[in-house]
């Protein structure tokens, strides 16, 4: 188990001129919600995902050594997205590097071409900084191993990981395994709040290759950013009970992923979504990110759980999208339901079929 001052290397023993890498990562879906957050993007408490398998980022990153001489010493990259230059986006990754860099020291020595990409539609609504977080920071530690050969792989995951927290906390759970945990968990060993790690204990079959369809309600921007809604839980009235809850919740999946109860597993997972959108209906100023058709989606769940005895169960991010979850072996019941009731919830009808992934992959 590696701490900060483990990833501040001293030295490295190669050099390496110019090259590219490409990873994709994949984007997650928080089960036990993280919100709000400490200095450094710490998390108030842990949180656990499913990491997602089809929604991805795909990021090449270039890089060539600077001319010495020259007089520039600040960081030097370009930025495209879809092959197309987005300098809109320059700003978020210029204080990424800035948080980085003790981390990194190399950054500055070289200009860097960064060409990334996603496999959903942009501005859907589905979290892309975790994803495009995880992925630029595979591409930066491939690039450190070429600079330090001796790396293992335990390291190189954890730093990584360790990373693209830097860049957005929950990218951290998008870099390894199926299951992810985040933070400090009395009863999870390994457990940190420093960067994601694989859930250590017994997965029952019943969650193996579990399913995720995610409705598109609506893809604008939302009112409030993440950033900000984390941030008003410093001051809320229910933020040290929520912060206690996240941990009961998740001491109840430990049992529950052995013992496979998905009655169980259900109850926690439709609980924490709606406490997620509690926590910034409480909050000073307050704000609703579910929608009319959020809602319409919810009821349905409920009256065709009821009804059918499918054990079909939602989550929600902090957006108006709903994750209709589901295991493997009622996908075709769960997808003609979803067909025949909920795609009318979906803006142009659109909606994005997934399942449990692996974590980043070198392309």
């Amino acid at each position: 188990m590696y701490s900060a001052a483990d990833f501040i290397p001293t030295s490295y023993t190669s050099t390496i001129e110019n090259g590219n890498f490409e990873w994709s990562a994949p984007s997650n879906i928080a089960l036990v919600k993280y919100w709000g957050k400490k200095d450094n993007q710490i998390p108030a408490n842990p949180s656990i995902s499913f990491t997602l398998n089809n929604c991805k980022t795909i990021t090449k990153l270039a890089f060539s050594k600077k001319d010495t001489s020259a007089s520039t010493n600040g960081f030097s990259f370009d930025l495209l997205f879809e092959g197309k230059p987005k300098e809109d986006f320059k700003p978020k990754i210029q204080k990424f590097l800035e948080r980085v860099e003790a981390y990194l020291p190399f950054l500055k020595d070289y200009h860097f071409t960064i060409d990334t990409q996603n496999t959903f539609p942009h501005s859907s609504g589905i979290a892309s900084s975790a994803s495009g977080m995880a992925a630029l920071a595979m591409n930066f530690m491939s690039l450190e191993k070429k600079l330090n050969p001796e790396m293992t792989e335990d390291y190189f995951y954890q730093k990584a990981s360790f990373l693209a927290r830097l860049g957005s906390g929950s990218a951290c759970r998008s870099v390894k395994g199926n299951v992810v945990v985040w933070g400090n968990q009395a009863n999870i060993e390994g457990s940190t709040d420093l960067f994601g790690v694989e859930f250590p204990y017994t997965i029952h079959e019943n969650f193996k290759n579990y399913q995720d369809t995610i409705l598109l309600v609506d893809k604008g921007e939302k009112q409030v950013s993440s950033t900000v809604g984390h941030d008003l839980m410093h001051n809320h009235p229910y933020a040290e009970r929520r912060f206690a809850q996240a941990h009961e919740n998740l001491d109840k999946l430990i049992a529950i992923f052995e013992n496979g109860n998905i009655d169980e597993f259900i109850k926690v997972i439709e609980s924490e979504a709606l406490t997620l959108h509690a926590m910034m209906m409480t909050s000073m100023p307050y704000f609703i990110l579910m929608k009319p058709n959020t809602l319409q989606i919810i009821n349905a769940i409920w009256k065709f759980r009821n009804e059918t005895q499918i054990p079909v169960c939602f989550t929600l991010d902090a957006g108006a999208n709903v994750h209709v979850l589901y295991p493997e072996n009622v996908a075709a019941k769960v997808r003609q339901f979803i067909q025949d009731e909920l795609v009318v919830f979906c803006q142009n009808s659109q909606y994005i079929c997934d399942e449990i992934g692996n974590g980043a992959i070198a392309l």
